[in-house]
């Protein structure tokens, strides 16, 4: 059974268990057999045992509704009258197993028929066979005088129909047994002395040969049947092998008959070795397709097996790939990565590119922040002209009208600046947009801190005895914006230098998509940039709140407190947004904080400006400064 094993394992097969029919028992152990064929998902089973024993098995079986297996006999039983009986039908039915070799004898039909005890006075077991073959028995005059109810036996009776019935693969052994003694009879008669196989090379006396001298020759005989079968024994003692493919049937009659469905025969030429008619078995389910045992069904593509804890390995449990993961075969042992830039399939069948993320001029999101970018850039420029036309009016003169004029331009690149997010993020862009960002905020921001500045300057320069007249010319406001400009600068020279930002293909964010963004190389630099914006934001709100109540005309300090602070909640919002966005969206959140932040300066600074320029002339003249100033 080993052995078997092993084979049916190099097959590619499974043993689901492995169990002994324990002779030393009354039972054989046959209810712990029921018990496990019974919980077993197998439906084929080998039965290696002696007639007997099985036969023991049998009952249980029977007992206990065991159905449903396919039988696969060794030769012990496979062809024997002891477990063919009809009651075992129900169990047995559609077995197939290896059975002797039934050859033809050439001749022995003619010897058989002609046998007839009245001819073979001789030979002591013929009437014995005759009784046994007609069941019938020999009378003598006693058994007449006494009426026995015995059928008597005449001689007359016919062997053809006998023959018909008897099983001869027996016979076709001990057939070709006789002849092998035969044949090493016959080569220890032919032995030359001198050449012989023995002791200085003599040779058995035919007369008086010892056992083992015999038994040389018959281990070395080398001869073919009449029927062209090959006798020879290997060095292990073992004839060629060939047996008969039979499969259990019930006959017309609705007994059981075992019919040939093929053979084995060791010395057939490879391929020729096991030709067996498959198309003529009729399995326990009376049908001629192959019946299937598993114990769990062949795992689909997509799937791979997962073994059982305490099960065969033909004992498995299908589980669905792993995301990323494929298997394109049927009873896959395991997955297969897809690379990189590769996903599995709805079916993970098979590995697909991944989907390009990024914020696209394509998708509605990118289009929207785009056209509100590229739209509100045109206000600062309609404000420039509304102040270029109307410079001469106080409330321009009041503000300075350069300054605010580079705070506008500066306000026009804020808007246009956003521009540089939108798009496939190439390594060139992704060094310039957030520089850009920084340098053009810090202009706009510095332009707002020297604004403020200007109106404190200016109102203490015309306190009596201030010394900050010097400091009322134009030069300090562009000094401040130029001094704020070289430290951001600075920063941005150092951030490129050493840890510049690039290209990054993000595949952990979201499965089965390339996110493409721009990794900012050092957040160390990227946050310091927004830390000094923070700052000079936070310096030019200080200023302005201190300056809020200043009694100057025009004064802008207050919409320049509430710039600020839009500017600050902007900002400090976008902090968290920042960090819990994910892909392009990142990128939306810091374009939405970037178009918030520029809308809030230009609301609260210029269109103040704007209505008085526009809408109330009436304020916005010489005259009226003058009355107010000789009423004051």
């Amino acid at each position: 059974m080993q052995v078997v094993k092993q084979e049916v394992l190099k097959a590619g097969a499974c043993v689901a268990f492995f169990v002994d029919i324990m002779t030393s028992k009354p039972d054989r152990n046959a209810p712990q057999i029921a018990r496990i064929l019974r919980e077993s998902t197998a439906k084929v089973v080998v039965a290696m045992a002696s007639e007997a024993d099985f036969y023991i098995v049998l009952g249980e079986l029977l007992r206990q509704n065991v159905t449903g297996i396919v039988w696969v006999g060794s030769e012990a039983w496979a062809s024997s009258s002891l477990v063919s009986a009809k009651i075992f039908q129900a169990v047995l039915v559609g077995s197939v197993g290896f059975s002797i070799h039934a050859g033809q004898i050439s001749g022995f039909a003619e010897y058989f028929e002609s046998l007839n005890p009245s001819s073979d006075l001789h030979d002591p077991f013929i009437k014995e066979f005759w009784e046994h073959a007609f069941s019938c028995k020999w009378l003598d005059q006693d058994d007449l005088a006494n009426n026995a109810s015995h059928q008597s036996c005449t001689g007359k009776e016919k062997l053809g129909n006998v023959m018909l019935k008897t099983d001869f693969r027996l016979s076709l052994n001990v057939y070709t047994a006789v002849y092998a003694f035969a044949w090493a009879l016959h080569n220890l008669y032919d032995c030359q002395l001198g050449k012989g196989p023995f002791q200085h090379g003599s040779c058995a006396n035919i007369s008086f040969f010892q056992p083992w001298q015999l038994f040389y020759y018959v281990k070395h005989v080398n001869f073919k049947t009449k029927d062209g079968n090959h006798i020879f024994f290997d060095a292990k003692g073992n004839p060629p092998p060939i047996y008969d493919i039979i499969n259990w049937r019930v006959s017309a009659k609705g007994s059981t008959e075992q019919i040939i469905v093929g053979s084995y025969d060791a010395g057939a030429p490879d391929g020729k070795k096991l030709p067996v008619n498959t198309s003529t078995i009729l399995w326990n389910t009376g049908e001629t397709q192959i019946p299937l045992s598993r114990c769990s069904e062949s795992c689909p593509v997509g799937f791979t097996k997962l073994t059982l804890p305490g099960k065969p390995i033909c004992c498995f449990q299908c589980v669905r790939c792993p995301q990323g993961q494929i298997s394109n075969q049927t009873d896959a042992v395991m997955c297969q990565q897809c690379s990189w830039d590769t996903w599995s399939s709805f079916q993970q069948d098979k590995c697909i590119p991944k989907a390009i993320d990024f914020l696209s001029y394509e998708e509605l999101l990118g289009l929207s922040l785009a056209a509100i970018s590229i739209s509100s850039s045109v206000v600062p420029l309609c404000i420039t002209s509304i102040f270029r036309c109307h410079k001469t009016t106080p409330v321009v003169r009041a503000n300075n009208y350069l300054l605010s004029c580079l705070l506008l331009f500066s306000l026009f690149l804020c808007f246009l600046c956003s521009l540089g997010f939108i798009g496939y993020p190439q390594s060139e862009m992704c060094l310039l947009r957030q520089v850009a960002f920084g340098m053009v905020f810090s202009l706009c921001i510095s332009s707002v801190l020297a604004k403020t500045i200007t109106v404190v300057i200016a109102f203490t320069a015309i306190q009596p005895g201030s010394r900050l007249k010097r400091w009322t010319s134009v030069k300090v406001s562009y000094c401040v914006v130029a001094f704020c400009m070289c430290i951001q600068l600075t920063v941005c020279i150092v951030w490129l230098s050493f840890s510049p930002p690039f290209t990054e293909y993000d595949i952990k964010t979201q499965p089965g998509v390339i996110i493409i963004n721009c990794n900012e190389g050092s957040p160390t630099a990227f946050w310091c940039m927004l830390g000094f914006l923070g700052i000079l934001a936070s310096i030019s709100f200080i200023v302005a709140f201190l300056a809020r109540r200043l009694p100057d005309s025009f004064n802008e300090a207050k919409f320049i407190t509430f710039s600020m602070l839009a500017f600050l909640t902007v900002w400090i919002s976008f902090i968290p947004a920042y960090f819990s966005a994910r892909g392009k969206y990142t990128v939306a959140m810091e374009i939405f904080a970037i178009l918030s932040s520029t809308w809030a300066m230009v609301a609260c600074i210029f269109m103040p400006k704007c209505y008085i320029i526009l809408l109330r002339p009436d304020i916005n003249s010489r005259e009226l400064l003058m009355r107010k100033g000789r009423a004051q």
